[in-house]
């Protein structure tokens, strides 16, 4: 597989750097290189962040943002209208959305020249988790519109990461999510 490499957008406290890292820390427990970064400021909650995660099977040595991605995630549909995901994908990438819309809805709305995926992750994550934090959620739809990992790959990081009992909700979440992605060509 040649380098992939993904950006995600959202807002302080979505979780945004958490997702990056998963994706990083699933992909070295592949057998993969990986790196996962966050791109913010002074931010506080509610700012937009940028995260990045590159995953390779050989090492990767470059340590710069990326301009050129292969999947763009964004967390908080409310971005969409402050900044362009889709800037800079790569002709065959893919854009995955939080959002009610369907995929035809957003490029309707957006004219995105790129696939599109959506999935309410938001409606799913406050059901399983009591709280709309989407990032694991959206992990779910990534899995689904990527071959990367399976669903089995990114459980034992999750439950790592958060604990048995929120990490068995996540996964419900991300489950959820896998199953309800649409996607677009």
């Amino acid at each position: 597989m040649p380098m992939k490499e993904i950006v995600l957008h959202g807002r302080g406290g979505q979780g945004v750097v958490t997702s990056a890292e998963l994706i990083a820390v699933t992909a070295i427990a592949k057998g993969k290189f990986a790196q996962a970064f966050p791109s913010f400021g002074p931010e506080r909650r509610g700012a937009p962040v940028v995260a990045f995660s590159r995953i390779d099977d050989k090492r990767i040595y470059t340590r710069s943002k990326i301009l050129n991605p292969d999947i763009v995630i964004v967390l908080d549909s409310g971005l969409l209208s402050i900044v362009n995901p889709a800037f800079g994908i790569k002709p065959d990438g893919i854009l995955i959305i939080n959002t009610s819309k369907s995929p035809d809805g957003i490029r309707d709305t957006f004219e995105y020249r790129c696939r599109i995926a959506t999935v309410d992750a938001q409606k799913i994550a406050t059901e399983e988790l009591g709280k709309p934090i989407a990032n694991t959620t959206m992990l779910g739809a990534f899995l689904r519109v990527t071959d990367f990992f399976s669903i089995g790959d990114i459980e034992d990081p999750i439950l790592s990461r958060f604990g048995d009992e929120l990490g068995a909700r996540n996964m419900r979440a991300l489950k959820r999510a896998f199953k309800a992605v649409a996607v677009k060509e």
